[in-house]
């Protein structure tokens, strides 16, 4: 635990030392704010849904540039070589840098709050658990998609290539349920289990079953055991 808390401490700390963490963040509560205000006003609108459509689109492109770095700067400058060589466990590596990737993402949530208090102030029949399950929703594809962008920047030391790849994968199951009409009819129903937007959209109509929950921590846990392994073959190689 110790040195899971000083990889995340040291990653954030350098997350936040840089432009390009406060660049991320701007750009996703400018372009979240465009959505928000474009359909606020409306009649019949005065609510979240664009929201909440539209941050599981940015979060294809968002979090894999998040993440790119976070294993693939170690791998280019040769640090990783040191951390190897010190009692650090290639778990306790991989989670250290899995945080501080998901704590960015969460704090560029927490910048739409703003949206949120706006709605309370001048919305009427307000539905607040739809409202917190969109949210937790949100955390649980951003904590999903952090966990492919951490697996993505560990099997390159090129930042591109990482990020090219978190982009196909987190777009791979985004688009699946989307593709059942060119899938066999027996394999429909696993599609569709394993899509990502098929869970969120349950999770955002308020309805938290234990079946998402199984679902994205199942995949969170499958995606940080590849990137694990992948540092482990490094290492032996």
């Amino acid at each position: 635990m110790h040195n899971i808390k000083a990889i995340y401490r040291r990653e954030l700390k350098a997350i936040f030392n840089s432009p390009m963490g406060y660049i991320f963040l701007v750009i996703f509560a400018l372009i979240n704010g465009y959505f928000f205000t474009n359909t606020f006003f409306l009649i019949n609108q005065s609510d979240m849904r664009a929201l909440f459509s539209v941050v599981p689109l940015i979060f294809l492109f968002f979090i894999p540039a998040v993440t790119m770095g976070l294993i693939a700067k170690e791998k280019n400058v040769g640090t990783i070589e040191v951390i190897s060589t010190m009692p650090v466990k290639e778990y306790e590596f991989v989670i250290g840098k899995y945080l501080a990737g998901l704590t960015l993402i969460v704090v560029g949530l927490m910048f739409t709050l703003v949206h949120f208090f706006t709605l309370i102030r001048v919305g009427t029949n307000i539905d607040y658990g739809a409202l917190l399950c969109g949210y937790f929703g949100l955390f649980l594809l951003g904590a999903f998609y952090a966990a492919v962008g951490v697996f993505s920047s560990s099997i390159s030391e090129n930042q591109v290539i990482s990020f090219i790849v978190g982009i196909a994968i987190v777009i791979t199951f985004f688009l699946m349920d989307k593709m059942l009409m060119f899938v066999p009819p027996s394999l429909t129903g696993f599609i569709q289990y394993i899509s990502v937007d098929y869970h969120l959209a349950s999770i955002s109509k308020g309805v938290i079953d234990s079946r998402n929950l199984v679902y994205f921590g199942s995949m969170i846990a499958m995606f940080l055991i590849f990137t694990v392994r992948t540092i482990e073959i490094r290492k032996w190689r």
